[in-house]
Protein backbone atom coordinates (compact mmCIF):
# COMPACT_ATOMS: atom_id res chain seq x y z
CA UNK A 1 0.00 0.00 0.00
CA UNK A 2 1.33 3.43 -0.97
CA UNK A 3 2.10 5.58 2.05
CA UNK A 4 -0.08 8.68 2.22
CA UNK A 5 1.56 12.06 2.69
CA UNK A 6 0.14 15.07 4.54
CA UNK A 7 1.58 18.58 4.61
CA UNK A 8 0.63 20.90 7.46
CA UNK A 9 1.10 24.54 6.51
CA UNK A 10 0.70 26.70 9.57
CA UNK A 11 1.22 30.06 11.21
CA UNK A 12 1.28 30.36 14.99
CA UNK A 13 1.69 33.67 16.83
CA UNK A 14 1.19 32.71 20.47
CA UNK A 15 2.02 29.01 20.08
CA UNK A 16 -1.56 27.74 20.41
CA UNK A 17 -1.90 26.62 16.79
CA UNK A 18 1.52 24.96 17.04
CA UNK A 19 0.33 22.82 19.96
CA UNK A 20 -2.68 21.65 17.97
CA UNK A 21 -0.84 20.78 14.79
CA UNK A 22 1.92 18.95 16.66
CA UNK A 23 -0.74 16.74 18.24
CA UNK A 24 -2.52 16.36 14.90
CA UNK A 25 0.77 15.27 13.31
CA UNK A 26 1.34 12.63 15.99
CA UNK A 27 -2.14 11.24 15.37
CA UNK A 28 -1.53 11.09 11.64
CA UNK A 29 1.78 9.32 12.15
CA UNK A 30 0.07 6.71 14.32
CA UNK A 31 -2.02 5.91 11.24
CA UNK A 32 1.20 5.35 9.24
CA UNK A 33 0.89 8.65 7.37
CA UNK A 34 3.99 10.63 6.44
CA UNK A 35 3.68 14.14 7.86
CA UNK A 36 5.62 17.23 6.82
CA UNK A 37 5.38 20.62 8.56
CA UNK A 38 5.75 23.98 6.86
CA UNK A 39 5.77 26.92 9.26
CA UNK A 40 5.06 30.32 7.75
CA UNK A 41 7.51 32.82 9.21
CA UNK A 42 7.09 36.57 8.94
CA UNK A 43 9.87 38.70 7.53
CA UNK A 44 9.50 41.07 10.49
CA UNK A 45 8.91 39.15 13.75
CA UNK A 46 5.59 39.78 15.47
CA UNK A 47 6.19 40.02 19.18
CA UNK A 48 4.15 37.97 21.66
CA UNK A 49 2.97 39.33 23.93
CA UNK A 50 2.79 42.82 22.49
CA UNK A 51 3.66 44.51 25.81
CA UNK A 52 1.01 47.24 25.78
CA UNK A 53 -2.71 47.81 25.40
CA UNK A 54 -2.09 50.42 22.70
CA UNK A 55 0.02 48.03 20.59
CA UNK A 56 -2.62 45.33 20.94
CA UNK A 57 -5.39 47.72 19.91
CA UNK A 58 -3.38 48.82 16.86
CA UNK A 59 -2.82 45.20 15.81
CA UNK A 60 -6.53 44.44 16.17
CA UNK A 61 -7.42 47.41 13.95
CA UNK A 62 -5.01 46.55 11.12
CA UNK A 63 -5.93 42.86 11.21
CA UNK A 64 -9.63 43.76 11.08
CA UNK A 65 -8.86 45.36 7.72
CA UNK A 66 -6.92 42.24 6.65
CA UNK A 67 -3.43 43.64 6.61
CA UNK A 68 -0.93 41.27 4.98
CA UNK A 69 2.23 40.43 6.90
CA UNK A 70 5.09 39.57 4.56
CA UNK A 71 6.40 36.02 4.96
CA UNK A 72 9.69 34.38 4.14
CA UNK A 73 9.87 32.58 0.75
CA UNK A 74 8.14 29.21 0.33
CA UNK A 75 9.53 26.77 -2.24
CA UNK A 76 6.97 24.98 -4.38
CA UNK A 77 8.84 21.70 -3.96
CA UNK A 78 7.87 21.75 -0.26
CA UNK A 79 4.17 21.74 -1.16
CA UNK A 80 3.94 19.38 -4.12
CA UNK A 81 3.30 15.65 -3.84
CA UNK A 82 0.96 15.45 -0.84
CA UNK A 83 -2.39 13.67 -0.58
CA UNK A 84 -3.79 16.26 1.83
CA UNK A 85 -2.81 19.73 3.00
CA UNK A 86 -3.85 21.02 6.41
CA UNK A 87 -3.86 24.83 6.49
CA UNK A 88 -3.74 25.92 10.12
CA UNK A 89 -3.73 29.26 11.86
CA UNK A 90 -5.44 31.61 14.33
CA UNK A 91 -8.35 33.93 13.72
CA UNK A 92 -7.28 37.57 13.82
CA UNK A 93 -10.10 40.08 14.40
CA UNK A 94 -12.62 37.73 12.72
CA UNK A 95 -10.30 37.24 9.73
CA UNK A 96 -7.63 34.97 8.35
CA UNK A 97 -4.27 35.95 9.86
CA UNK A 98 -2.07 38.34 7.89
CA UNK A 99 0.75 35.81 7.22
CA UNK A 100 -1.66 33.27 5.74
CA UNK A 101 -3.25 35.99 3.59
CA UNK A 102 0.26 36.79 2.41
CA UNK A 103 0.80 33.12 1.58
CA UNK A 104 -2.27 33.17 -0.67
CA UNK A 105 -1.16 36.41 -2.35
CA UNK A 106 2.26 34.98 -3.21
CA UNK A 107 1.84 31.22 -3.37
CA UNK A 108 -1.86 30.46 -3.67
CA UNK A 109 -1.33 28.69 -6.99
CA UNK A 110 0.68 26.01 -5.15
CA UNK A 111 -2.63 24.70 -3.77
CA UNK A 112 -4.32 24.10 -7.14
CA UNK A 113 -6.02 20.68 -7.28
CA UNK A 114 -5.05 19.95 -3.65
CA UNK A 115 -7.45 18.78 -0.98
CA UNK A 116 -7.11 21.32 1.84
CA UNK A 117 -8.43 20.95 5.39
CA UNK A 118 -8.64 24.28 7.28
CA UNK A 119 -7.75 24.07 10.96
CA UNK A 120 -8.75 27.18 12.91
CA UNK A 121 -7.76 28.29 16.40
CA UNK A 122 -9.95 31.10 17.74
CA UNK A 123 -11.89 32.60 20.61
CA UNK A 124 -15.24 31.79 19.07
CA UNK A 125 -15.85 33.87 15.95
CA UNK A 126 -14.47 31.55 13.30
CA UNK A 127 -17.10 31.59 10.54
CA UNK A 128 -15.88 34.70 8.70
CA UNK A 129 -12.37 33.25 8.85
CA UNK A 130 -13.55 30.00 7.27
CA UNK A 131 -15.64 31.71 4.59
CA UNK A 132 -12.58 33.75 3.59
CA UNK A 133 -10.46 30.60 3.44
CA UNK A 134 -13.05 28.77 1.40
CA UNK A 135 -13.25 31.66 -1.06
CA UNK A 136 -9.46 31.85 -1.41
CA UNK A 137 -9.04 28.11 -1.77
CA UNK A 138 -11.72 27.99 -4.44
CA UNK A 139 -10.16 31.00 -6.18
CA UNK A 140 -6.87 29.13 -6.46
CA UNK A 141 -8.64 25.94 -7.59
CA UNK A 142 -8.05 23.96 -4.42
CA UNK A 143 -10.68 21.66 -2.90
CA UNK A 144 -11.62 22.86 0.62
CA UNK A 145 -12.76 20.27 3.14
CA UNK A 146 -15.00 21.08 6.09
CA UNK A 147 -13.07 22.94 8.79
CA UNK A 148 -11.81 21.69 12.12
CA UNK A 149 -12.21 24.47 14.68
CA UNK A 150 -10.79 24.71 18.20
CA UNK A 151 -12.29 27.37 20.45
CA UNK A 152 -10.48 28.94 23.37
CA UNK A 153 -12.18 27.81 26.59
CA UNK A 154 -14.39 30.10 28.63
CA UNK A 155 -17.50 32.20 28.24
CA UNK A 156 -17.94 35.63 26.71
CA UNK A 157 -17.26 38.47 27.29
CA UNK A 158 -14.51 37.23 29.64
CA UNK A 159 -12.82 35.20 26.92
CA UNK A 160 -12.41 38.22 24.64
CA UNK A 161 -11.26 40.46 27.49
CA UNK A 162 -8.82 37.82 28.70
CA UNK A 163 -7.27 37.22 25.28
CA UNK A 164 -6.90 40.97 24.70
CA UNK A 165 -5.14 41.48 28.02
CA UNK A 166 -2.92 38.44 27.46
CA UNK A 167 -1.84 39.83 24.10
CA UNK A 168 -1.10 43.12 25.84
CA UNK A 169 1.31 41.38 28.21
CA UNK A 170 -0.99 41.11 31.22
CA UNK A 171 -1.87 37.99 33.25
CA UNK A 172 -5.66 38.01 33.45
CA UNK A 173 -5.82 34.35 34.49
CA UNK A 174 -3.58 34.84 37.53
CA UNK A 175 -4.85 35.79 40.98
CA UNK A 176 -5.33 38.33 42.51
CA UNK A 177 -6.73 39.62 39.21
CA UNK A 178 -10.51 40.08 39.48
CA UNK A 179 -10.82 38.59 36.00
CA UNK A 180 -9.30 35.30 37.17
CA UNK A 181 -12.72 34.39 38.58
CA UNK A 182 -14.13 34.28 35.05
CA UNK A 183 -11.08 33.76 32.83
CA UNK A 184 -9.04 30.80 34.01
CA UNK A 185 -6.81 29.89 31.11
CA UNK A 186 -5.31 31.39 27.97
CA UNK A 187 -5.20 29.09 24.99
CA UNK A 188 -6.27 25.54 24.39
CA UNK A 189 -6.72 22.89 27.03
CA UNK A 190 -4.93 19.56 27.35
CA UNK A 191 -8.19 17.86 26.35
CA UNK A 192 -8.30 19.86 23.14
CA UNK A 193 -4.72 18.94 22.31
CA UNK A 194 -5.56 15.29 22.92
CA UNK A 195 -8.59 15.65 20.69
CA UNK A 196 -6.38 17.06 17.92
CA UNK A 197 -4.39 13.82 18.06
CA UNK A 198 -7.63 11.83 17.75
CA UNK A 199 -8.59 13.88 14.71
CA UNK A 200 -5.17 13.13 13.25
CA UNK A 201 -5.75 9.40 13.62
CA UNK A 202 -9.20 9.72 12.03
CA UNK A 203 -7.75 11.69 9.13
CA UNK A 204 -5.00 9.14 8.67
CA UNK A 205 -7.49 6.29 8.56
CA UNK A 206 -9.66 8.14 6.04
CA UNK A 207 -6.63 8.77 3.84
CA UNK A 208 -5.53 5.15 3.98
CA UNK A 209 -9.06 4.04 3.04
CA UNK A 210 -9.36 6.73 0.30
CA UNK A 211 -12.46 8.26 1.88
CA UNK A 212 -11.65 11.95 1.49
CA UNK A 213 -13.24 12.31 -1.95
CA UNK A 214 -16.62 13.99 -1.91
CA UNK A 215 -16.04 15.70 1.44
CA UNK A 216 -15.23 19.18 0.20
CA UNK A 217 -17.89 21.51 1.52
CA UNK A 218 -18.72 23.08 4.85
CA UNK A 219 -21.06 20.70 6.65
CA UNK A 220 -21.72 22.27 10.02
CA UNK A 221 -19.78 22.11 13.28
CA UNK A 222 -20.38 20.03 16.36
CA UNK A 223 -19.40 21.69 19.63
CA UNK A 224 -18.34 19.71 22.69
CA UNK A 225 -16.44 21.14 25.61
CA UNK A 226 -15.00 24.09 23.74
CA UNK A 227 -13.98 21.93 20.80
CA UNK A 228 -15.58 22.31 17.41
CA UNK A 229 -14.58 19.67 14.93
CA UNK A 230 -15.66 18.03 11.72
CA UNK A 231 -14.07 14.62 11.41
CA UNK A 232 -13.58 13.37 7.88
CA UNK A 233 -16.49 11.27 6.74
CA UNK A 234 -16.83 8.72 4.01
Amino acid sequence: MTQRRVLIIYFSHSGQTRKLIQALAKGLEKSSVEVNLLQLKTVEPIQFPLQSVLATFKLMVVTFFRKRFAIQPVERSLVDGHDLIVLAGPTWSYNVSGPILSFFNNYGEYLADCKVLPLISCRGYWRTHYWQLKYLLTKYKAHPLAPTVFLHPGAEPWRTIGVFLKLAGKKPEASPSWLARYYRKFGHTREQVEHAAEIGMALGKALQEAKLDGYREFAGVQKTGGISANLVKS
